[in-house]
C-alpha cells in the first residue's frame, strides 16, 4: 500500500515539475484534434494542426542568441525586481499588457521551472481571443490564459509550440542569462521603468 501511495506522489510531481506553468494538450486530445483536421489530407505541421504560434508576425532578431528573440521597438518600459536583480522589460500595446500598466505596481510570486519563471496572477488580465498563440520565443513575457500565469519564458523556444493559451504582453530587455541564472521562488515586483 505504501509503494502505491509514493508511486502516485511521484507520478503528480514529476507531472507539475515537467509542465512548469505551461499547459499542453493530452496524447489523447491531440491525437482527437489531428485525426479530424487530417481525414483526407496530407501531414501536416504541429504549428499548423494547433493554430497561431509566437513568431506568426513577430519582429524577430536571430542574431545573437544570447538575447531576446522577439524584438519590441516602441513600447512601455518596465523593470521587474527579483530580490536585487532587476531584469528590464519592454510591454507591447496589446489590450492584455494595457491593462498590466494598469495595475503597476504590482507583485506576483514566481517560481523558476525549466524554461521559464512563472506565478499566477490575482486577478486575470483580459485579452483578445485572436492574440492566444501556441508557443513563445526565448525572453518573452507572456499571459497564460488558462490559469491566469504571468511568465517570463527565457529557453526553448525551438520546442515550445506543444503549449498553448499565450497571450505576449512583452519581452525582457536584456541577456537572457540575467533572468536563466537565477534560482528559486521570489516576490517579484514589476513597476514602471524611471525614463
Amino acid at each position: 500500500m505504501r509503494k502505491i501511495v509514493l508511486s502516485i506522489i511521484m507520478a503528480l510531481l514529476l507531472t507539475a515539475g515537467a509542465a512548469g506553468c505551461a499547459r499542453t494538450e493530452t496524447s489523447e486530445e491531440k491525437e482527437s484534434s489531428v485525426s479530424e483536421e487530417n481525414q483526407g489530407t496530407e501531414e501536416q505541421t504541429e504549428n499548423e494542426t494547433n493554430g497561431p504560434a509566437a513568431s506568426d508576425g513577430a519582429e524577430m532578431q536571430t542574431e545573437d542568441p544570447e538575447m531576446p528573440t522577439r524584438v519590441i521597438e516602441d513600447g512601455t518600459k518596465i523593470n521587474m525586481y527579483f530580490g536585487d536583480t532587476v531584469v528590464p522589460g519592454i510591454l507591447n500595446d496589446s489590450e492584455t499588457a494595457q491593462a498590466l500598466i494598469e495595475m503597476l505596481p504590482y507583485t506576483v510570486h514566481m517560481n523558476r521551472y525549466s524554461h521559464d519563471f512563472c506565478g499566477v496572477m490575482d486577478d486575470p488580465l483580459p485579452y483578445k481571443e485572436e492574440d492566444v498563440h501556441y508557443g513563445w520565443l526565448n525572453g518573452d513575457i507572456d499571459f497564460a490564459t488558462d490559469a491566469d500565469y504571468f511568465t517570463i519564458l527565457f529557453e526553448d523556444e525551438e520546442s515550445s509550440e506543444q503549449y498553448g493559451y499565450q497571450v505576449n504582453i512583452g519581452v525582457i530587455d536584456c541577456p537572457l542569462e540575467n533572468i536563466s541564472k537565477l534560482t528559486g521562488s521570489y516576490d517579484v515586483r514589476i513597476e514602471l521603468a524611471e525614463e
